[in-house]
């Protein structure tokens, strides 16, 4: 006999007795603790939860009557939270340009049935990549940019994010910059991923420039997005080092990997609920 599933996360000012009063609400209801994690942030007073947890064999309480349940302790330490079914697939957006890596992995991933999310689409400023969705099966929208269309592509691309519902959009090196005011309406809902050479390595082909600066050491990281270009609350990096007798093409394959694999991380912590924002950074329970 299987049981629903759920994950509860939570916010709030820290104080004493918020772990007993969340705890005494589920046992009292006879939900199951699977995982529990939480963490106080001296730096900012805050407080972050998150309980994966089960119904137990005497329990019939539906999600409305989990929230129901739970809203007076929430209001009583003013608390943000979100209870998720474990069942639902977060409806994914990816956004590319011409480089496929990171598009193939998560499309693979997805295809192999490793990454529990739904992608209704790609969206991509080139066609390079259409066949590559094509094959996968994947509906693939070119919405082409310049300076002088940028706003109405945002806006056909805003339009395409309601209609399909998004939970999550993820730049999956997609090689432009999104508008403040786009950024401002998906707060902790857009990943990119970068080479973690950057601000040192600018510009284009940071690889080469890496490479003739000698670098020991190169990697890549995944961020929120905000109005502020490549300065969001980073969620994940790796790192790899590097010998003198690399060449540009074997710094760039290392590159690419590790984009693939940090950018994959990322969005497994938020799909599974593990990314908390805090001010400028992050809370990771991974």
């Amino acid at each position: 006999m299987s049981f629903k599933e759920y994950i509860l996360t939570l916010s709030c000012k820290d104080c004493l007795g918020i772990v007993a009063a969340v705890s005494r609400v589920l046992a009292e209801n006879h939900l199951f603790i699977l995982e529990l994690s939480q963490f106080s942030d001296p730096s900012t007073s805050q407080f972050f939860m998150r309980i994966d947890f089960r119904q137990s064999e005497d329990s019939s309480f539906t999600k409305e009557k989990i929230y129901l349940a739970f809203s007076p302790i929430a209001r009583k330490f003013e608390m943000q939270f979100e209870l998720h079914d474990k069942e639902r697939r977060p409806k994914v957006l990816l956004m590319v340009s011409k480089k496929g890596h990171c598009l193939n992995d998560l499309l693979h991933r997805y295809a192999n049935q490793t990454l529990p999310i739904e992608i209704p689409a790609v969206v991509s400023n080139h066609l390079d990549l259409k066949e590559m969705c094509s094959w996968y099966g994947i509906p693939f929208y070119h919405l082409p940019l310049t300076q002088e269309t940028k706003k109405k592509q945002e806006e056909s691309l805003l339009n395409l994010i309601s209609k399909l519902s998004i939970d999550l959009i993820v730049l999956a090196r997609y090689m432009q910059i999104l508008s403040p005011q786009f950024c401002k309406k998906f707060p902790g809902k857009i990943i990119n991923i970068h080479h973690s050479f950057l601000p040192s390595f600018k510009g284009a082909k940071p690889y080469h420039q890496a490479y003739y600066r000698g670098v020991k050491v190169i990697g890549a990281t995944a961020h929120f997005v905000t109005s502020h270009l490549d300065e969001g609350p980073i969620i994940d990096q790796e790192t790899m080092r590097v010998r003198h007798d690399h060449k540009i093409q074997k710094l760039i394959q290392i590159g690419e990997h590790l984009e693939c694999l940090v950018l994959a991380r990322a969005v497994e912590y938020q799909i599974e609920q593990r990314v908390f924002l805090n001010v400028d950074k992050t809370v990771i329970f991974n």
